[in-house]
């Protein structure tokens, strides 16, 4: 095959998708009390991932031969990334809401996150195009955070704004095509 860079670029279709046009958009519990930590949470989200998946292989021993078959799909955990600023309307909701499905001090679960139902919420990951388009979205379904990540303090730490990150546990996505621009 021959090197040929014209042909290179006619495949990167509009020069290639590009890993800081997204946005994520996730309501929180009500039991969470988050006032508009989803509004604030779409602007102060910094970084996320498009999701992946593994399907586990089920190895099988056949005349002194592995065999392998189709195992069932699993899914990582989601982790974001995000600014906090001085309100900690975002934070305080990440708090409020793992503190109801396990409270720090009784270890006990809040009447409002009785249920998966009630503490699982859904969450969308939207990739945009360099038009503004939604090249494609990733909804991913019954999510809730399972690990709140510390805030390091430091007063060395000059002309910087605070991150954390949350990682989530969720059932399953699902993915959508958007139009195609």
């Amino acid at each position: 095959m021959a090197f040929n860079v014209s042909e290179f670029r006619s495949q990167m279709q509009f020069d290639g998708a590009r890993a800081n046009l997204f946005e994520v958009e996730m309501n929180f519990p009500s039991f969470a009390l988050p006032g508009n930590a989803a509004r604030k949470l779409r602007f102060l989200c910094k970084t996320a991932q498009i999701p992946g998946s593994t399907v586990g292989v089920v190895p099988v021993q056949y005349f002194g031969r592995e065999v392998k078959f189709v195992g069932n799909r699993t899914f990582a955990d989601w982790t974001v990334n995000i600014l906090n600023d001085e309100d900690f309307v975002v934070r305080n909701a990440f708090e409020r809401w793992m503190n109801g499905i396990n409270s720090h001090r009784f270890n006990t679960r809040s009447a409002g996150a009785a249920n998966p139902i009630s503490y699982g919420t859904d969450a969308v990951v939207k990739h945009y195009g360099k038009t503004g388009a939604v090249i494609k979205d990733y909804k991913f379904i019954g999510m809730f955070p399972n690990d709140l990540a510390p805030i390091d303090l430091d007063w060395g730490n000059n002309d910087a704004i605070e991150e954390y990150s949350v990682t989530f546990a969720y059932q399953w996505w699902e993915a959508a095509a958007a139009s195609v621009i």
